[in-house]
């Protein structure tokens, strides 16, 4: 009976390690983050748009803007950033624009849905304050 304690360690870490992990394999979902931000999620609703996404760093900050797109209102992307951004860090100062360690995130909707598809583009842009 001594082979029990000597294997029960093994067995023990290697169960725990298969109930931490075994979520985060394949069909789990996580939060995504927007290419080019550190911290930005990207709605569930939308898909980022990642050919479109342009990073510039210069001595006075960065420059980040990237695209996302889906099935969204206006106000439910709005409402999902103005909820989310300030667990992050942003200060919101008003619908559309957060400040946070001299940058401001602007959120824009550049052009309105052709014939009222359902379909949201939403533009993101980091910028120096």
């Amino acid at each position: 009976m001594r082979f029990w304690p000597s294997i029960a360690a093994p067995v023990l870490a290697l169960s725990l390690a298969l109930l931490v992990f075994l979520p985060l394999g394949p069909g789990a979902k996580g939060a995504a983050f927007l290419d080019g931000f550190e911290d930005l999620p990207l709605m569930p609703s939308l898909s980022q748009q990642t050919d479109r996404t342009t990073v510039f760093d210069s001595p006075y900050g960065r420059i980040v803007e990237a695209y996302a797109s889906g099935r969204a209102t206006p106000g439910q992307v709005l409402d999902f950033y103005g909820a989310t951004l300030p667990q992050l860090g942003w200060t919101r100062q008003d619908a559309r624009v957060f400040r946070r360690e001299g940058e401001v995130l602007r959120i824009e909707f550049p052009r309105p849905s052709p014939g009222g598809a359902p379909t949201l583009l939403v533009r993101f842009e980091v910028s120096p304050d």
